[in-house]
């Protein structure tokens, strides 16, 4: 019998990182969007926009869906980054230090052979700008006085990413390395940036409206599969790809899963808000019991004679995720409620009449 435990561990570590990270900047991003939050109405609009993309990414030319994501992408980073870009001088030291470090790794690995020979001069000057840049920006932020947002360096990290993709997208360094560097790096941040805009009433209609949808769209009309073949082709990081743990050996090697930023985003909305509302040991249990319905799924995926049952070789993971985390949240909610009938009940037996005695 085939299984296996790296994506299911992947998925609780991300999503933990994510839903612990949420808690500590919930208070800047919240400034960001104003204090919104989403009502009932915005997260069913959200579950229709969702598929409504789903289906006409099919449609639309390569090229557009590529400039589509890669300015989500660098919209995403570079809000988040300048959010946190009022550090104290040492911080910024640290981050633009790596920022520096990484443009040199990058430009000396594609010099000395991994970019095509047409690139190989462009993209070390451009990874050398990158870094020229990113010292002149510390200097900068050094002679300033006061710690403050700045878009100079909240700008560093798109740039990096785009000039990664650029030159290394067609290359051995990308899939899987940089791919999931940047899939579980975005899908931190989506997390961490989306989940100021729920509360616990419109996390449950988003779960129940999402769930249903992804059901249809990879079971029923395969939709979702369609879509993510075609974009996932394209090389963006809307993924990520790791191998079975144990090693499953097929034909073409290694097999090799994948688990779209969609289904990270969607476990942690659901652990930040259980978080908020009962705590962080009930939500990591509740992320500990979605790793493991997921990983009884992929059981049922991986193994042929049960996978044959599937309307479609294929996982709607919002499925497994929804229904590990229920059986927490009921236990707790049920909990909660026999907690607050025990009291009214011991209160009205203190203030019943007291019968009189017999004479």
């Amino acid at each position: 019998m085939y299984f296996d435990v790296l994506m299911p561990l992947i998925l609780f570590v991300v999503t933990v990182a994510a839903m612990l990270l949420s808690q500590k900047a919930e208070a800047k991003l919240k400034a960001t969007v104003e204090g919104r939050e989403f009502k009932n109405r915005d997260s069913a609009l959200l579950v229709v926009m969702i598929a409504i993309a789903g289906t006409v990414v099919l449609f639309v030319p390569d090229l557009a869906i590529l400039v589509l994501f890669l300015f989500s992408y660098c919209s995403l980073l570079f809000t988040v980054s300048y959010t946190f870009s009022d550090m104290k001088k040492k911080r910024v030291t640290l981050y633009v230090g790596i920022f520096i470090i990484a443009s040199v790794v990058a430009g000396a690995t594609g010099f000395l052979g991994v970019l095509p020979a047409e690139l190989r001069v462009y993209g070390t000057l451009a990874f050398a700008g990158l870094a020229s840049c990113a010292f002149f920006a510390l200097i900068y932020t050094h002679q300033q006085a006061q710690a403050k947002p700045r878009w100079y360096i909240a700008a560093l990290a798109p740039i990096l990413f785009l000039l990664l993709f650029f030159f290394f997208s067609g290359t051995a360094v990308w899939f899987p390395y940089l791919l999931d560097v940047y899939g579980i790096t975005f899908a931190l941040l989506i997390v961490i940036y989306l989940s100021t805009l729920f509360n616990w009433k419109t996390v449950f209609i988003f779960a129940a409206f999402i769930t249903g949808l992804d059901i249809v769209l990879v079971w029923v009309t395969g939709t979702m599969v369609q879509a993510a073949n075609a974009i996932s082709g394209l090389g963006l990081p809307v993924l990520v790809a790791f191998p079975t743990v144990p090693f499953i050996i097929g034909e073409g090697g290694i097999l090799i899963l994948r688990l779209g930023l969609g289904d990270f985003f969607f476990a942690g909305i659901l652990a930040t808000q259980t978080m908020k509302k009962f705590g962080r040991k009930t939500a990591v249990l509740s992320l500990l019991t979605i790793s493991i319905s997921f990983a009884l799924f992929e059981l049922v995926l991986l193994n042929p004679e049960f996978a044959k049952a599937l309307p479609v070789q294929a996982l709607p993971a919002t499925l497994p995720i929804l229904l590990g985390w229920l059986p927490i949240i009921a236990v707790k909610l049920l909990t909660q409620r026999k907690q607050k009938t025990q009291p009214t009940v011991a209160k009205m037996a203190e203030t019943a009449p007291t019968p009189p005695a017999a004479k």
